[in-house]
């Protein structure tokens, strides 16, 4: 049986350059919709859970779209508003080799940018909730977003839902010290805490001793960081993806998970070539949901999101298209790519 997951967020209109062509070599851009929290969404409802994503969207065609690219997979659409001026838009240029992903944002003054807490019941949104997942990305769009990711949090905290955060920092939105002076206060709503290296000491003010930029993601260098994070803000989970960048296609992809009592990391995958890693950490972050609903254990749980967002790396657009059949073959160890006939 199926939990009740929601998560609040902004979704995009994504315009991305065919295949590997920059910018200014396009002249069409491909369309999907995506953005973080639509994109856990999106996971979680194919994992079969009722997922809920909340936001605003314009009334117009485009805003319709973007709401008819989530029911697409089965996500509810019950609570999104309508209203507003603006879907947010983001330009991608799919780098290869050597060559980065560029994002351009074109978001300011979207309709969940300013939204007014009237546009939504909390207490109704969390009633028979399981799970609430939120992310950095929707209190750096604007104050308001901030303010309503704060009244989620506490509507979720009044009904008992269990709370989780990807603290993805994004430079483009905001600095460090904003993003820690909105980020840390709503840490105390906050069960399961996701997110990398540089978002703990960007969002949070944590230093972990690795050197993530030469590859050397060293285990030991995150279990004190993981132990402070948790005494100070009261963590039941700590959990972090390790990503190793050798180009821009190739990459290598693992996690760790700490609940207070022991570490768990889990295996290497080596993913290579990527197609598509937007959505890769969102990917993970449905995946470890799936996880802690359904799994005996932490280990388990992560085996499970680590296989999930490796295998999201292969599909185009936002959203990971994956059953939970397919992310248990590969956690069980068939990575062998072979026609399944």
């Amino acid at each position: 049986m199926g939990k009740k997951v929601v998560t609040l967020g902004e979704i995009m209109l994504r315009l991305s350059t065919p295949g590997n062509t920059r910018f200014v070599q396009s002249d069409s851009f491909d369309v999907v919709y995506g953005g973080g929290e639509a994109n856990v969404a999106v996971s979680c409802a194919n994992y079969g859970h009722d997922a809920y994503f909340v936001t605003k969207l314009p009334k117009h065609e485009i805003g319709q779209s973007a709401v008819n690219a989530l029911r697409k997979y089965g996500v509810k659409t019950d609570f999104i508003a309508r209203g507003g001026d603006r879907v947010g838009i983001y330009y991608l240029e799919t780098g290869a080799s050597m060559r980065p992903s560029k994002v351009i944002y074109d978001r300011a003054h979207s309709a969940i940018a300013e939204a007014d807490a009237a546009d939504f019941d909390f207490d109704a949104i969390m009633e028979g909730a399981d799970w609430f997942h939120w992310s950095g990305i929707t209190p750096a769009i604007s104050d308001k977003a901030a303010e309503l990711t704060r009244l989620a949090c506490e509507a979720a905290k009044r009904h008992g839902v269990t709370v989780s955060v990807d603290l993805n920092f994004r430079k483009k939105l905001w600095t460090k010290e904003k993003a820690q002076s909105i980020m840390k206060p709503l840490m105390q709503f906050v069960d399961v805490c996701i997110g990398n290296e540089e978002d703990a000491e960007l969002c949070l003010g944590f230093k972990p001793d690795a050197d993530v930029e030469a590859g050397h993601t060293d285990a030991e260098g995150y279990k004190g960081i993981f132990q402070q994070m948790m005494k100070e803000f009261g963590f039941k989970y700590v959990v972090s993806t390790l990503r190793e960048s050798f180009s821009a296609t190739h990459n290598g992809w693992k996690a760790m998970i700490y609940n207070g009592e022991e570490f768990y990391t889990s295996k290497r995958y080596d993913i290579n070539p990527i197609i598509d890693r937007v959505g890769g950490g969102d990917s993970f972050s449905g995946g470890i949901i799936h996880g802690l609903m359904t799994k005996p254990n932490q280990g388990a749980a992560l085996e499970f999101a680590v296989a999930a967002s490796a295998l999201k790396h292969t599909i185009n657009g936002d959203f990971n298209l994956v059953s939970v059949e397919e992310v248990e073959a590969l956690a069980g160890g068939d990575a062998s790519g072979r026609v399944q006939r």
